[in-house]
This record gives structure tokens, sequence and C-alpha cells, in this order.
């Protein structure tokens, strides 16, 4: 795929990585940027109306019908970037229960809904593609972080499983993956960070390159490549006392 003239709808496009998807979209020559937010009236999201070739909708994707009333507008999308995600640091055996749900509810079941809304719009448009925005914890658990971990292991085999799903239409479904990136929702963290905007310009170099998996930094990488190993390596590295 080739940015230049496709429509695009971003979830979570208000800030962070989602931002920076918006605006690699307007430079590689997007026709149109649907961003959404779950508050459109917050300064961010009024920063984004204020840009040539973007409309703002409002959009939780764990509202079904916020996803059905954003489908039912942006019916010319050719790309859908699958963006919007919390980070709750909720251990999984002591945590609040109902935040890992959370987790679950927005990476995953969130995520598949709005796929599903906007599954007959990319068929009706040609195909087009999908980019869900991953991380290196789909391939491996680190203390605080499990639920946010398991949430996004389901949501990589999701993307798998639709990918499958949507062959047959002509979509395009890649998986994004990185590790830390220098954003809000990694406020605190004091480990290498990667900069936001090279996860866009990965993702569209590889869709340029019909890529269903971009791994963005050597992070995420080296966790992938221990996934042919014994695990034991991988965690005696980042967690020593397991």
């Amino acid at each position: 795929m080739d940015i230049t003239d496709q429509v695009a709808l971003v979830t979570g496009a208000n800030r962070g990585i989602g931002r920076r998807f918006v605006d690699e979209l307007l430079a590689r020559g997007a026709r149109k940027v649907y961003a959404t937010a779950r508050r459109v009236d917050s300064p961010e999201a009024l920063e984004l109306a204020a840009l040539d070739r973007v409309e703002v909708l409002a959009v939780d994707i764990t509202d079904h019908a916020s996803v059905v009333a954003a489908a039912g507008v942006a019916t010319d999308v050719t790309l859908l970037v699958n963006n919007a995600g919390i980070a709750t640091s909720t251990p999984l055996v002591t945590g609040d229960l109902a935040e890992l749900r959370r987790e679950m509810d927005t990476h995953y079941w969130g995520t598949l809904d709005v796929i599903r809304e906007f599954a007959p719009a990319l068929a009706a448009n040609g195909g087009g593609a999908i980019v869900n925005v991953l991380s290196a914890l789909s391939w491996f658990a680190y203390p605080g972080n499990g639920g946010y971990g398991a949430a996004k292991a389901a949501e990589w085999n999701m993307t798998n499983g639709v990918r499958q799903d949507l062959a047959a239409q002509g979509t395009l479904v890649q998986g994004v993956h990185l590790g830390a990136a220098d954003t809000d929702i990694m406020a605190g963290y004091d480990g290498p960070m990667i900069d936001p905007a090279d996860v866009p310009r990965a993702s569209f170099d590889g869709l340029a390159a019909g890529a269903i998996e971009v791994v963005v930094d050597d992070w995420s990488a080296m966790v992938k490549a221990s996934l042919a190993h014994d695990p034991a390596l991988l965690y005696a590295q980042i967690s020593p006392a397991s």
C-alpha cells in the first residue's frame, strides 16, 4: 500500500504514537485522516481538528455504540490503524480483576470490535489495510505488567486470525511490535525508549513492501528471536529472581 491518497482512521489519535501516525499519514499524502479520541473537546483533539485533511471523531473502543457510529461516518476508509490502548500496571495474581478485564476489553475485544465494524467498508473500498499496534510484551511477561502483556498476546493472535478471515476480501492485516516509546503512557520508565515517530514510519514502510509484521526496535527483535529457545534464558536476563 502507498499511503498517498488513502483515507485512514486512527484510534487513540490525540497523543503519543497515535498522534505520530496522524502526522506521518499527512506527511505521506493521505487524502483524509479520521482521528479518534474519547474526548473531542480535549486540547489535543481540538489541535487535531484544526489540521487540514483531518476529521476528529469521538470513539471509545470499549463502547460498541461509539464504534458503530464512527463506522457509519467513515465509510470511505481504506486504512485502519488500531492504536488505542491503556496500561494499568496491574499484577495478575494480586491486582484488581476489574482492571485486568479493562486491559483485555480494550486491547482485545475493543480492537476486534473496531475491525469487525470497519471490515465491510474496507471491502467495499477495495480491501485496503489494517495496522494493529502491538508490543514486545505480546511475547513475554514482566512483573507488574502481566495484564497488559496477556491482553497484547491475545491481540497479537487475534491479528493473525483476522488476517486469515479478511484475506479473501483483499485486506492486508499488519501487526506492529515495539518496546518502550517516549510517550505519556511510559512516564516514569527509566530504560531506553525509541522515538514514537519511528513506529508509523516503520509500519508504512512495511505496508509499502506488503509486510504482515513489523518489528520496530532491537528489543522487540531480541524478544521475538528468544521464542525459538528455552524461555529460561530470556527470563534470566530480564528477571533474575524468576
